[in-house]
């Protein structure tokens, strides 16, 4: 179990403060001509898929339809897990651990939000250098599609 002993700053008392990772989700959007990718505002800078942190009270489906709004100003639907990510190093900032949705997009994609710039991207002209882990999520959402 990792935590830390911090000094309670009022008793003076030793007490545990128990590290977490963060859950945080990520979105492949299908929409005519290929995927949704952003190009993220804040570090790390770079191509990504839409995403991000799970708010409290929220489930990780409802954090990806608010993320995908957010980011893309699409709607989602036809909501399907992809598959979780855990690697402590997926993320330079902490350690995070990232739920993968796959959804149809619905709208006029616009970057907003994080993101600074948006593309649709076609499956068979992916960028081979993405923010995160999103190079391995979307090897495995190309599998996914193969079959």
């Amino acid at each position: 179990m990792a935590f830390d002993m911090l000094t309670c700053p009022s008793c003076g008392a030793q007490i545990h403060h128990y590290r977490n990772p963060i859950p945080t989700e990520d979105i492949i959007i299908e929409v005519a001509g290929g995927i949704i990718l952003i190009e993220r505002s804040n570090p790390p800078l770079g191509w990504a898929l839409p995403g991000g942190f799970v708010d409290y009270g929220e489930t990780l489906e409802q954090a990806a339809i608010r993320e995908a709004r957010e980011e893309t100003s699409l709607e989602v639907t036809d909501l399907q897990l992809l598959g979780c990510y855990s690697d402590p190093a997926r993320d330079s900032r902490m350690h995070t651990i990232t739920t993968a949705f796959i959804a149809q997009g619905a709208g006029i994609p616009q970057a907003a939000d994080d993101a600074t710039n948006l593309q649709i991207v076609p499956l068979n002209q992916l960028p081979t250098t993405l923010c995160f882990d999103h190079a391995t999520i979307l090897r495995d959402y190309r599998t996914r599609k193969a079959r």
